[in-house]
């Protein structure tokens, strides 16, 4: 699986930085996570093609995480898409969208199926499974887990052997699946290997629901507007800072930690990094086009 982070912003665009927008991809299917202004162009500078976004998810509608949206859909239009795309996000997201494109002439060849969510819902899209969950940030708002699919369990290659099979091809048939000659692939391949998950906050502040959501989770990618000096105006913003965000990553057992949506008056991210790998190690900050990529050794910056 691969996180790769378009926009990192918080509120407002820099000339270092966009707003919100995160890529994951696993296989050839794409999730965005959140669409704010300019995110198509960062997918075009990017490795990740724009036609294999197979779903958007919107945590709530302030600007800087929905103004890239109308511009992303009809671009797909204009480019020929034929397959479906799903749009979720929380109350008001129809009502939203439905405005953004009918005032902007927006008109699109391929289904767009918007879904509106407030936390417990299970969709699908591509390869992945998104679940929801609420959050608190003064309006309705969601964070998500996205999770892929399993992958196949490890083959006894030895027990394989003892049954007939000798060749490398006839090894990875029965990994995916199909049986040779009269071995199953349930005599020597174990079970399947659950797929990874990686949550993703959108603006909140530290909430319960956000913690039995996230629990035990690959990556948790958090907001962290401020740095805990400023821990009043993030609660007063209903926002988060780098302090709570390792906090609630330590607090739900998580494999690693990406900070995100940084106010501009950071012009030095380390000290959002120091303050939260003071409380959890495996923390890290997200730069605009900076990719992850998540297997089964860890986490690491490609």
């Amino acid at each position: 699986m691969e996180i790769l982070f378009l926009g990192t912003s918080a509120a407002v665009p820099s000339k270092q930085h966009a707003t919100s927008c995160i890529a994951v991809r696993s296989g050839p299917d794409i999730v965005l996570m959140d669409c704010g202004e300019g995110s198509q162009r960062q997918l075009m500078l990017s490795p990740f093609s724009f036609m294999k976004v197979r779903a958007i998810l919107i945590t709530h509608l302030h600007g800087d995480h929905v103004f890239g949206l109308p511009g992303l859909i009809q671009t797909m239009s204009l480019s020929n898409r034929t397959e479906p795309l799903l749009v979720c996000g929380p109350r008001g997201i129809s009502a939203a969208l439905d405005a953004m494109m009918s005032v902007t002439e927006g008109e699109t060849q391929y289904p767009v199926d918007v879904v509106e969510v407030s936390g417990g819902e299970t969709l699908r899209a591509g390869c992945f499974t998104i679940s929801p969950y609420p959050t608190d940030h003064g309006i309705p708002s969601v964070g998500y887990v996205v999770r892929d699919a399993d992958r196949p369990g490890r083959i006894d290659a030895e027990k394989a052997r003892a049954l007939g099979i000798r060749s490398g091809k006839e090894m990875g048939m029965l990994k995916v699946g199909q049986p040779v000659r009269d071995v199953m692939p349930g005599d020597v391949v174990g079970p399947p290997v659950p797929g990874y998950r990686v949550a993703y906050s959108g603006d909140t502040r530290p909430c319960a629901s956000e913690d039995e959501a996230i629990a035990g989770v690959d990556v948790l990618i958090h907001e962290a507007t401020y740095s805990d000096s400023e821990s009043s105006n993030a609660e007063e913003h209903y926002h988060t800072t780098a302090l709570q965000a390792a906090t609630v990553a330590k607090r739900a057992g998580v494999g690693h930690l990406i900070l995100t949506h940084i106010s501009n008056r950071y012009d030095d991210r380390a000290v959002l990094l120091d303050e939260a790998r003071s409380v959890f190690p495996e923390s890290y900050v997200a730069d605009d086009m900076g990719l992850y990529e998540l297997t089964s050794k860890g986490l690491r910056q490609a």
